[in-house]
């Protein structure tokens, strides 16, 4: 069978109240132990930005991790963790970002990546874009150039893409 972006969709369990009273949690671990969806997914983010010629995958922590090592694989491009606060060993840069609710701070380690390099951002969620373009941030003070950012799931009600839209965004799943 073949896996569309509707089956993709179909495959995304909510969790009503979590985590906390009123919010629809989009659960992606369905998706994940999949093994034709994860695929498929996998290869879709990857065809979007096929023609990027991407240095780096950079994976928002923390379900951004999932898929960004694993496009980098398949992109034959390395992979750039962006962590919470404190969570990184080395010499890191640093920037703050508001929440719905408060602030917090992401980091990248100095080193990261060279002037120049092309990267490609990638996290599982587009909600209102906050840390999307905390990490676009942190990729540019570095000298390196966001060539695109991509989501399996985007959350449209909530209007991230505005708050990113002078980037190449792609999503695959849209709410």
């Amino acid at each position: 069978m073949t896996i569309n972006a509707t089956d993709l969709k179909s495959i995304i369990r909510d969790v009503p109240d979590f985590p906390k009273k009123g919010i629809i949690f989009k659960d992606i671990t369905p998706l994940l132990k999949d093994a034709q969806a994860l695929q498929r997914a996998v290869d879709e983010l990857a065809v979007n930005f096929e023609d990027k010629k991407v240095d780096y995958v950079l994976g928002i922590e923390s379900r951004g991790f999932i898929f960004s090592p694993v496009l980098a694989y398949k992109m034959n491009a390395g992979f750039i963790p962006v962590r919470k606060k404190g969570k990184l060993p080395a010499k890191t840069e640093e920037i703050a970002y508001a929440l719905e609710y408060g602030e917090a701070v992401l980091e990248i380690h100095s080193d990261a990546l060279e002037k120049g390099s092309r990267v490609l951002i990638v996290d599982d969620l587009l909600a209102t874009g906050g840390t999307a373009l905390a990490a676009a941030k942190l990729v540019e003070r570095l000298g390196g150039t966001v060539v695109g950012i991509g989501f399996l799931i985007e959350l449209e009600f909530l209007k991230g893409r505005e708050k990113i839209s002078s980037f190449d965004i792609h999503s695959l799943i849209r709410y």
